[in-house]
């Protein structure tokens, strides 16, 4: 641990982000996996590209990532 106090501060800080992170890409990927699931339905797809969406822009996944997910949902609505 740390000595001086901004440093400690930004321990817990990293700690707490660090969790949040954790468990919206556990989030970002249950959707997902719901979506390619066998009999999925077009609105559990939709909700997987917004989830993909949201992530890209809080800079959770990489926008590039972000475009080749909603792809293959895409892909897998049309098909």
């Amino acid at each position: 641990m740390p000595n001086i106090k901004s440093a400690k501060k930004r321990v817990l800080i990293s700690e707490a982000r660090t969790e949040a992170n954790k468990s919206a890409k556990s989030a970002l990927r249950t959707s997902i996996k719901k979506a390619r699931a066998e009999g999925a339905d077009a609105a559990a797809i939709k909700a997987a590209s917004i989830s993909v969406d949201k992530a890209a822009g809080k800079g959770l996944i990489h926008k590039n990532k972000a475009a080749r997910l909603k792809s293959q949902l895409a892909k897998k609505a049309n098909a």
